[in-house]
């Protein structure tokens, strides 16, 4: 299977991890995708509009029945949300048509696009972050209007989006050790306002986003060095043992880490 990623435009960078493409070959095949806290928005040949795929909590088996070809964009850790107008914990272990999200008019143009002619992948992700720029222009008007708004009535405007900022740059900081309590105490907020907010920007609980953020650390460790000192990893990336350590492979790569090692 081809896949490639992009980096994004410079004025989406922000916002975007990267551009991808893929293509699969032809024949019945399977591959595993694990959770890596983003969210993305997929468009893949045959005319259908794209669709968006929620935050993880656990892998899912992606299944082809033919040749495919894929662009796609993949969002960083709570920027989703400026560009799907929607809160990101109603897309949890979900997909929704991006038709649905932005319009049936957009969703369709944007579709024919894309695969009406032949394009190269770059040509591709060209549409698509053009369409990106637009949106995030409509939402930087949106929210332009409601700080101006909130400075008039003498509030601080969405100081939840800064927060959340905050919060993600030190669990990623930490690779998703440090502990929510801790976090919610330097943020001068409670975990409960925490949690709420972490559910609506981000789309997952502050303590599930770290648990994924660790899986992931130590999921990389894995591939560097195939040949572990088991007990070692877990400490190395911030788990009590080798049985925490096995239980999140279980949960996130559905397989216990000498069987993922094989995988990889």
């Amino acid at each position: 299977m081809y896949y490639r990623e992009y980096p994004p435009h410079p004025a989406l960078a922000a916002h975007v991890e990267c551009m991808w493409a893929a293509r699969a070959p032809g024949g019945a095949h399977t591959h595993r995708v694990l959770p890596d806290n983003c969210v993305d928005i997929l468009w893949q040949d045959g005319g259908q509009p794209g669709f968006a795929v929620g935050m993880m909590s656990s892998a899912i088996l992606v299944a082809s029945g033919g040749p495919l070809r894929t662009v796609a964009v993949r969002f960083k850790p709570g920027a989703a949300g400026a560009f799907l107008a929607a809160p990101l914990h109603a897309l949890t272990d979900q997909r929704a048509d991006i038709d649905q999200l932005w319009g049936r008019s957009d969703a369709k143009r944007l579709a024919d696009a894309l695969w009406t002619c032949e394009l190269s992948d770059r040509e591709r992700i060209a549409l698509i972050e053009h369409q990106l720029l637009r949106r995030l222009r409509d939402a930087g008007d949106a929210t332009t209007a409601r700080t101006a708004a909130a400075r008039d009535i003498g509030e601080p405007g969405d100081a939840g989006e800064r927060l959340i900022h905050h919060a993600l740059a030190a669990l990623d900081a930490s690779g998703g050790t440090l502990r929510i309590e801790q976090l919610a105490a330097q943020l001068g907020v409670s975990r409960q306002y925490l949690a709420t907010l972490f559910r609506a920007r981000v789309g997952l609980s502050p303590k599930l986003y770290a648990r994924i953020s660790r899986f992931r650390r130590a999921a990389a460790a894995l591939k560097a060095a195939p040949s572990p000192d088991w007990a070692r990893l877990a400490l190395d990336c911030g788990y009590f043992d080798q049985s925490h350590l096995i239980h999140d492979f279980q949960e996130f790569a559905g397989s216990a880490p000498e069987r993922f090692l094989l995988g990889a």
